[in-house]
């Protein structure tokens, strides 16, 4: 997904000098994590005209910061889901506005922040993450004991590159958890602690409820290369192929990140163990990315290869899961289109991206999809089947191109639009209707 608005505002000369501009912090799709308590000085909030929005003083320690995102989004479909879905050919409007407060009184915080997502088009019906109505997306109170910060309530989580823990930003309706969570400095390293339960979205308006079935806790540390985690999760309605049951699953993860000179890097792995129904779970992934940019060439391009393996089930008939979890990924995982999940695959992934001047940026990108194991078949981003194995023994699944292009009309603005085309290979022949797969998506988003 392109995202809008990655500054919050241009910065232009103050009207006294200086010593150096202001700068405005990195807008974040979760917003609690920007920091605008520099705004209590009045000639910074004046060096743009959102600065009285992100501090608000109240009367001694107590400030407010508010915000808005506005987007709204249009995808088009041909052969939707493999064709598997009873509408295959589709075209809808997603629309969203995502308001947020954020009051800081001395050492305590409180942050709210509503969601109003609607959709229209969409057929045989809307789906939880096409419409909410309005309904409360984050909300939280937090105190910061100095190395200590503890928070409790209703927030959205972003971990690492969301391989497991994501905002599922890309969908109209993100994903946020009622929990608990410590966030804990320890010299250059930063550990998150959770005990969290998703949020099952419902269609009407504040009828969003914590899921009574699925548990998620862990840590997390997160250092200024490495990234080590634990993560345990616990669904007492699972479903994987024609099994059901309780599924019990730990997750030990590892990511080693960086960038030297003109290269930059991620690798990230994950073993997976525990119960699920009458029998042990046995999985795992490793996902790789290498990029280069080429900054003396024209337009800057910037040059990514990601490689992906991820376990699938071995053995259809016995009691052991080798299916990975990928438990609450990002949205859009392999893309804007993402036809399939991470689960029992293989993905060769090359990416280049480059600006164009005036705003604009642009991407194309490939993908190459095998099945890891032909006992298993594949999934969708959530993680439900969308082909069984069958008979076939084909490992091919299909291909996928996607064009993307980005263009930050202001500061707060940005418009997108991608074309994304999928033709099915081998297995998706053997199995069903080897129907290709077509989306244009266009995008408005503003964010302040």
């Amino acid at each position: 997904m392109l995202l809008a608005g990655q500054v919050a505002g241009s910065t232009p000369p103050p009207v006294s000098p200086a010593p150096e501009a202001w700068q405005a912090p990195t807008l974040s799709i979760t917003r609690y994590d920007e920091d605008w308590s520099d705004l209590a000085d009045v000639e910074k909030r004046a060096h743009h005209w959102t600065g009285r929005f992100k501090y608000i003083p109240l009367g001694g320690d107590a400030w407010l910061s508010t915000g808005v995102e506005v987007r709204l989004r249009s995808e088009s479909f041909r052969n939707n889901t493999l064709g598997n879905a009873a509408s295959p050919d589709d075209t809808y409007l997603w629309n969203r506005a995502l308001p947020y407060a954020d009051l800081h009184v001395g050492r305590v915080r409180a942050f709210a922040q509503p969601i109003l997502a609607y959709a229209a088009g969409v057929r045989p019906a809307n789906g939880p993450i096409d419409q909410t109505r309005t309904d409360l997306l984050q909300g939280f109170a937090e105190v910061d004991l100095g190395a200590v910060t503890l928070r409790g309530g209703r927030q959205m989580l972003s971990l690492g590159t969301e391989r497991l823990i994501g905002t599922r930003y890309g969908p109209n309706v993100p994903l946020a958890f009622d929990g608990v969570r410590g966030i804990v400095a320890v010299g250059r390293a930063k550990i998150s602690l959770l005990a969290v339960a998703p949020v099952a979205p419902r269609l009407g308006t504040f009828d969003d409820r914590t899921s009574p079935t699925k548990r998620l806790w862990g840590a997390y540390a997160a250092l200024p290369s490495i990234d080590l985690y634990y993560l345990g999760y616990r669904n007492r309605t699972a479903h994987f192929g024609d099994r059901t049951g309780r599924e019990l699953r730990h997750s030990l993860g590892v990511r080693l990140h960086g960038a030297r000179g003109d290269w930059h890097w991620n690798v990230e792995g994950v073993a997976q163990f525990g119960r699920f129904a009458d029998g042990p779970i046995v999985a795992w992934t490793l996902g790789t990315e290498l990029g280069r940019t080429l900054p003396t060439l024209p337009f800057a391009p910037d040059a990514v290869l990601r490689f992906n393996l991820i376990s699938g089930d071995n053995h259809a008939g016995d009691r052991r899961l080798g299916t990975f979890n990928a438990l609450f990924p990002k949205g859009k995982y392999f893309g804007e289109l993402s036809p399939l999940g991470p689960y029992n695959l293989i993905n060769l992934n090359p990416r280049i991206a480059g600006t164009l001047g005036g705003g604009v940026s642009a991407s194309i990108a490939g993908s190459a999809y095998w099945r890891y194991t032909t006992a298993d078949g594949v999934y969708d981003i959530p993680g439900n089947l969308l082909r069984t194995p069958g008979t076939s023994r084909a490992r091919f699944i299909g291909t996928q191109i996607e064009g993307a292009l980005a263009w930050q009309a202001t500061a707060e603005l940005e418009l997108s639009a991608s074309l994304s085309f999928f033709q099915a290979g081998r297995f998706l022949r053997d199995t069903g209707a080897p129907r290709p797969i077509r989306m244009i998506g266009l995008e408005s988003n503003f964010r302040f």
